[in-house]
């Protein structure tokens, strides 16, 4: 491929959190102008979205001792951490070996988190509760890493490698995520088939992700240690690596240049002059992955900085928070009952949206708190924070927890 190619250039600047944060910004801008079709914005609620994130981060987090928002925080139920103390009880090579399976966890953990819809529930055998949404999926997902429902090496359960997840059948992955007809979980096709696409890919490129072991996922971390600098990495670089390299799983979206563009989208008001024009990049469940690198990153010694180089994640629950708040209304109040593609206007607007909006948030939550993004950066927020309070509002306003805008998922997206 010739990396002159001008349409290749294009799609590899669309690869990176500050290419959603711009675009996300140009939109808002145009809506605060109330000149977007699908949703109008009253800032005026933005005050009442602060209160109600630090009233809900204070709830759970009284000293604002706030964790980063990632998959980590689901692997833990009441005091009982238990990937950490699986992890602390294993006799790890070295450090870097312990980060090679904590980046196969968090990879594959990740790519099952798309969302389970109202009704799944994950049976937790250790603690006889029924736990639903993404706590119940983090949970089911490190019981199936733990029983080496990944690893190729028996002897060594806590892995996965490409040989397994290339040939992960629909049926394995209904058994280790208990689903049933009573127990039915979205877009579970969808998962199976990304799983089993990254398991390709990384098969295929064993110079990336087979440098220090047989091909698997968490070989990435060897990956992004050759990039770190004097043992420093920023945590934009994640996202570009990882969306340059896993790019290819996605399935069926847009492509430009050759590259897939991933989490990307058509929006008719963001034009340009280049081969970019119209499009919106979102990458959300890359940087919630990015967002949940970096701890094993830390724990291997490598210092990861610019973290809120990274955007807020354009999810249903942070994107629920504004619009169940009032920051966000439909144009069409019929909007709010019809069911909505991922791919249409409607739903790439509230998500673009959702992310300039948690800037604002976090930019007012620190004004109050009389702190810094060093001190509170936007990924301790989100956890504290913005995704805990859109959840709060869904609660309260129906009855089973959903967001406000409904969507139609492959179980690829949220």
């Amino acid at each position: 491929m010739n990396s002159l190619n001008p349409d290749t250039s294009a799609a590899l600047s669309l690869l990176s959190a500050r290419a959603v944060r711009e675009r996300a910004h140009r939109l808002l801008a145009m809506g605060l102008e109330d000149k977007l079709q699908n949703f109008r914005i009253d800032l005026g609620r933005m005050e009442a979205a602060v209160d109600l994130v630090l009233e809900t981060t204070r709830a759970a987090y009284p000293s604002l001792d706030v964790p980063f928002h990632s998959r980590w925080r689901h692997f833990v139920t009441g005091s009982d951490n238990r990937w950490t103390n699986l992890a602390d009880a294993t006799a790890w090579k070295d450090r870097a070996a312990r980060a090679r399976a904590e980046f196969d966890l968090a990879i594959t953990s990740v790519f099952l988190d798309a969302g389970a819809g109202p009704t799944w529930r994950y049976h937790d055998p250790k603690t006889g509760k029924a736990i639903g949404r993404s706590e119940g999926l983090g949970l089911a997902s490190l019981a199936m890493f733990e029983a080496g429902a990944f690893s190729a090496n028996a002897a060594e359960p806590l892995r996965a490698d490409a040989a397994v997840l290339e040939k992960l059948t629909v049926e394995q992955l209904q058994h280790g995520m208990q689903v049933s007809d009573s127990n039915p979980l979205v877009g579970i096709e969808g998962r199976a088939d990304l799983l089993r696409r990254l398991g390709s890919l990384v098969a295929a490129k064993p110079d990336v992700f087979g440098m220090q072991d047989t091909p698997r996922p968490g070989g990435l971390f060897d990956q992004l240690v050759m990039l770190s600098h004097q043992g420093k990495l920023p945590a934009p670089t994640i996202l570009s690596v990882l969306l340059q390299r896993l790019g290819p799983i996605w399935p069926s979206r847009l492509t430009l240049g050759g590259i897939a563009l991933g989490d990307c989208w058509k929006h008719p008001a963001l034009t340009s002059d280049d081969a970019t024009s119209e499009l919106m990049p979102l990458h959300k469940l890359s940087q919630w992955l990015s967002y949940s690198l970096i701890e094993p990153l830390q724990t291997a010694g490598i210092e990861v900085t610019d973290i809120d180089g990274l955007t807020g994640l354009a999810e249903y629950r942070n994107g629920g928070l504004f619009v169940d708040i009032g920051v966000l209304a439909f144009r069409d109040p019929g909007d709010a009952a019809r069911e909505h593609d991922v791919s249409s206007p409607l739903v790439v607007e509230w998500r673009a949206l959702t992310v300039a909006l948690l800037d604002r948030v976090a930019e007012g939550v620190r004004e109050r708190l009389q702190l810094d993004a060093t001190a509170l950066p936007l990924a301790k927020i989100l956890e504290g924070g913005t995704w805990a309070a859109g959840r709060v509002l869904a609660r309260q306003r129906r009855e089973d927890s959903s967001p406000p805008v409904k969507v139609i998922s492959d179980g690829t997206v949220f």
